[in-house]
């Protein structure tokens, strides 16, 4: 009998229970989110103070993206990262420049891959604020909410008085005017766009919050991680692979050969079969034809997908080759996204593992 599994950060093997509609919400936004990713135009960041970063190598040919890593670029005396120094005016995602004057001490997350890497900067202990999506780790269901990523309470910011709001992807524009006319700092970072902007991401957000040498940590760590997957799986014939990042009565969206996604598939050792798509719409009859090996669906939509036609008709059903993903590992661009890979790694290619 075909078996199917549901894979979780933790690395097991194991069904989360939740109501019906937290489960339903945690799927649109994640496919709102995916699709919000391809929508941004790519932005231009500086700051008083850039970091050297590990060396990451993205091919050009979206039919071909390989990762390649250099974990060993950086010497010993690299590690230990100079403090920040205020006066810090950095240019975010949507092209504004924001001056902090001091190390930020109040902060609210309006996005789920921010408050995790606040966690992982061990800046947590500054987090007076965050999106009702931050849910990892398990710690920051203490912290307020402000509400939803899209339209967060302006009012419960107020009252939390940050010296600093960060956000990222699905934060509005609207957010972002009412938030700075109130005299509120808000910066934005979002890099969906390669594996690359997540090593800049995590330096950036390091050196925002005076965390510089825990984010060359991170940074090293995370593309260390990546390198060796790289190597297990290297030479190894790739499965074909479908990312259902939504399907059926949403509409059918995976992963085109420009998105970060893609990258991340590619970097594990499998073969895209959107490769050759721009943006993330696709068809249930391509999917059809193309048949994968290996199709990756939200764990939470798992039995959705394999009890509706046409779906439940394909080879990867009926093989006991669809995997219900903590997709948060591969679609919150962060640190965790070397564990993404990793277990993407053990589905596409078990014997290497």
């Amino acid at each position: 009998m075909s078996s199917f599994f549901v894979f979780s950060s933790e690395g097991g093997k194991a069904q989360k229970e939740y109501p019906v509609f937290k489960k339903l919400s945690a799927i649109l936004l994640s496919a709102l989110l995916a699709l919000s990713l391809f929508s941004c135009s790519k932005p231009q960041k500086q700051s008083s103070n850039s970091s050297e970063l590990t060396a990451i190598h993205i091919s050009e040919s979206s039919a071909d993206t390989s990762v390649e890593i250099s974990a060993s670029e950086h010497s010993e005396a690299d590690m230990t990262a100079p403090d920040t120094k205020y006066p810090l005016t950095f240019r975010d995602s949507y092209d504004n420049e924001m001056t902090l004057e001091s190390e930020p001490k109040r902060i609210v997350s309006c996005a789920p891959n921010m408050t995790e890497l606040i966690f992982q900067l061990g800046a947590e202990d500054r987090l007076v604020g965050r999106s009702d999506f931050c849910d990892y780790p398990d710690s920051v269901s203490s912290i307020e909410s402000i509400g939803a990523i899209d339209s967060p309470s302006i009012e419960t910011i107020i009252e939390m008085d940050p010296d600093l709001v960060l956000a990222s992807s699905i934060f509005t524009e609207d957010t972002y005017n009412q938030l700075t006319g109130l005299g509120i700092k808000v910066i934005v970072i979002h890099e969906e766009y390669d594996v690359e902007g997540v090593s800049d991401m995590i330096m950036s957000v390091g050196e925002i919050l005076n965390c510089n040498e825990k984010a060359s940590e991170l940074t090293e760590e995370m593309n260390s991680l990546i390198a060796d997957v790289q190597a297990s799986v290297e030479g190894l014939e790739k499965p074909t692979v479908y990312y259902a990042v939504s399907f059926g009565e949403y509409g059918d969206y995976t992963v085109g050969g420009d998105t970060y996604l893609h990258q991340l598939i590619e970097a594990a050792g499998g073969e895209n079969i959107a490769k050759d798509v721009v943006g993330w719409s696709y068809s249930v009859e391509a999917l059809v034809e193309a048949d994968p090996d290996i199709i990756l669906v939200n764990q939470y939509s798992l039995d959705i997908f394999l009890t509706t036609a046409p779906y439940s008709d394909l080879t990867a059903v009926k093989e006991g080759s669809v995997y219900g993903i903590d997709s948060n590992l591969l679609e919150r661009q962060g640190f965790r996204n070397a564990q993404g890979i990793l277990m993407l790694s053990e589905l596409f290619h078990p014997e290497a593992n």
